[in-house]
C-alpha cells in the first residue's frame, strides 16, 4: 500500500498540470492579445465616446484574460472606468507594437533576407557570401522574435494586472509603476533607434 501511494501522489500531480497542447494555446492567445492591445483600447475609449460602452463591457468580458471577475455575474465597469481603462493601458498598447515591430523585422530581415538585401555582401554580417550572411541574419532576427514573443507576453501579463480595476479588483501601486518604467524604457529604445538609422 505504501508503494501505491507515491505513484498515486504522481499521477494525481501530473493530472493537475496542463499540457503542452493547452499551456502552448494559452501562451499563443496571450501574445495575441497584446498584439491587439492598442487597437483594443483605442477602440473601447471610442465606443464610450459614442456611448456604447456596454459593447466595450462585453467585449472586455468575453476576451477572456479577466479570470472571474469578466464572468457574466459581474456588473461590469462603467463608461468612465472603461475610459480610464482606456487611458492607463494606452502606453501599453503602443509598447507593443515594438515587438510586433521585431516580427516584422524577423521576417523582413531574416527569412526575406536575399530579396530585401541585394549584394554584395562583403561588409554584410556573416557575409562575403549570401548563404553566410542569410544565415547571420537569419539567427540574430530568430532570436529577436523569441524575445518579442516574450515581451508580447509580459505586457499581457501586465494588462491582465491593470485590467483587475476595471473589474473590482485590486491593482496596486506595482503595475501602474511598471508601466510607467516599461514606457520610459521603450521611449529610450525607439529614440536611440531612431538617432542610428
Amino acid at each position: 500500500m505504501a508503494a501505491i501511494a507515491p505513484h498515486h501522489r504522481t499521477t494525481a500531480a501530473s493530472a493537475a498540470r496542463p499540457r503542452p497542447g493547452v499551456l502552448r494555446s494559452r501562451f499563443v492567445r496571450r501574445v495575441g492579445h497584446a498584439a491587439l492591445l492598442l487597437p483594443a483600447v483605442l477602440g473601447t475609449a471610442g465606443a464610450v465616446v459614442v456611448g456604447r460602452a456596454d459593447a466595450a463591457r462585453q467585449w472586455w468580458a468575453r476576451s477572456g484574460e479577466l479570470g472571474a471577475a469578466g464572468r457574466a455575474g459581474h456588473a461590469g465597469p462603467g463608461g468612465a472606468r472603461l475610459l480610464a481603462h482606456s487611458l492607463l493601458c494606452l502606453p501599453l498598447g503602443l509598447l507593443a507594437l515594438i515587438p510586433l515591430g521585431m516580427q516584422v523585422l524577423f521576417v523582413l530581415r531574416g527569412m526575406l533576407y536575399p530579396v530585401v538585401q541585394a549584394g554584395p555582401y562583403t561588409n554584410a554580417w556573416g557575409g562575403p557570401s549570401l548563404a553566410g550572411a542569410w544565415l547571420a541574419h537569419f539567427g540574430v532576427g530568430l532570436l529577436s522574435a523569441v524575445v518579442g514573443l516574450g515581451v508580447l507576453w509580459s505586457l499581457n501579463r501586465l494588462h491582465a494586472r491593470l485590467a483587475g480595476g476595471m473589474w473590482g479588483r485590486r491593482v496596486g501601486v506595482w503595475p501602474v509603476l511598471a508601466v510607467a518604467a516599461a514606457s520610459a524604457a521603450g521611449m529610450m529604445l525607439v529614440v536611440a533607434w531612431t538617432h542610428q538609422i
